[in-house]
């Protein structure tokens, strides 16, 4: 491990004004949030606790609100406002109520799968890191060569001020370098209780600690790379692998706990919520495990493999499929509750917010679907 070194951080992230607590704490109030980067939290669990609008008794009155071409990724939904990169080598800012563009900045070559959002900061992956102000889009400074020319899922994560992308730590005000590992990693980072979690090449999964970056453990869970992103719930380290199987490890040892084979490989960054946990497969799955022994609660077969990781809110899970569908499952039963045939593969991971749920698709449209007034 090679590392440059700086201060130590303690970990709180504020959304919004609602104080989040860490990998499946769970609400302590009604509240309106944002889904502020990739799988909505540093952790990375892909579940949003203070989702109560949409529910297994309300979703299937989903339709749709507005769709617009500035978009097919994963987006990021702060303060009523959409950001997410697109193929056309843009990060658009829409607004999100009606889709309407308020900015665009011009990168120079694919966003990567998400951006991120934080401070009145966004921040875009596309070979280089760039923090472009939230209202104007205006480029604050750029950081070069983040990711060489393997950023497809590099998305950033933010927590307390750092800006973990890659391998490397950034300070999220200045762009400054705080500290880097040379580990190889092709996914965004989980950062939960001061550490920094890396799936990496070979199967290796690093924790290493978030303030200097120093190695705390590292393990083995999987035979091939990560291009999924792990997630961090309730103690325990999640992340599917392309070898075709879902592993789950201690998060203060590393040790293995146990293994889920799918039918094929593991894309989709798995989301925790609820003693479970949610992963797409290649084999065209959405599987849902339970969080503590790996056993299968359900399965919900799609028409085509699923790289989209899924999003879970007040009893719901929603994926996109290569089929071309949107789906919203029961959470408990892995019943159908709702489905849009967009037509074009999503391999984007939704985000589900007040009453609203948003999605790129590979046709390069986001759309938002929300219930009727």
């Amino acid at each position: 491990m090679k590392l440059r070194i700086i201060s130590c951080l303690s970990l709180m992230m504020i959304v919004g004004s609602v104080a989040v607590a860490q990998c499946n704490g769970g609400p302590n109030a009604t509240a309106s949030v944002n889904w502020p980067q990739f799988h909505f939290d540093p952790c990375k669990t892909g579940y949003n606790p203070y989702e109560f609008i949409l529910g297994p008794a309300t979703v299937g009155n989903l339709s749709l609100k507005w769709k617009t071409g500035s978009g097919g990724y994963s987006p990021a939904v702060a303060n009523g406002v959409v950001y997410i990169g697109s193929d056309d080598f843009n990060v658009y800012a829409l607004n999100a109520n009606t889709g309407a563009p308020m900015w665009k900045y011009t990168t120079g070559n694919f966003p990567s799968d998400s951006v991120a959002v934080a401070s009145g900061i966004v921040y875009a992956v596309s070979i280089d890191l760039y923090a472009l102000n939230a209202s104007t889009g205006t480029l604050l400074w750029k950081y070069p060569n983040v990711c060489g020319h393997l950023c497809g899922r590099f998305s950033p994560t933010v927590a307390n001020g750092v800006v973990y992308i890659g391998s490397d730590a950034l300070n999220a005000a200045t762009g400054a370098l705080i500290w880097s590992s040379n580990a190889g990693v092709y996914n965004s980072p989980a950062v939960a209780n001061g550490v920094v979690y890396l799936a990496a090449d070979y199967g290796e999964v690093y924790a290493l600690n978030a303030g200097t970056g120093a190695l705390l453990w590292r393990s083995q869970a999987g035979m091939y790379e990560f291009f999924a992103s792990p997630a961090v719930a309730n103690g325990v380290v999640y992340v599917g692998n392309s070898d075709g199987s879902v592993y789950a490890l201690d998060a203060s040892t590393g040790k293995w706990l146990w293994s889920y084979p799918t039918g094929g490989p593991v894309d989709s960054s798995p989301a925790a919520a609820n003693g479970a946990v949610y992963v797409g497969s290649d084999d065209g799955n959405l599987y849902a495990l339970n969080a503590g022994t790996g056993a299968l609660l359900w399965k919900y077969t799609t028409g085509s493999g699923i790289g989209s990781s899924p999003a879970v809110a007040n009893g719901v899970v929603y994926v996109g499929s290569g089929d071309g569908n949107l789906y919203a499952l029961d959470a408990h039963a892995g019943t159908l509750l709702w489905k849009y045939t967009i037509g074009s593969g999503i391999g984007s991971s939704p985000a589900v917010i007040n009453g609203v749920v948003y999605v790129g698709a590979g046709d390069g449209n986001v759309y938002a679907f929300g219930l009727p007034k």
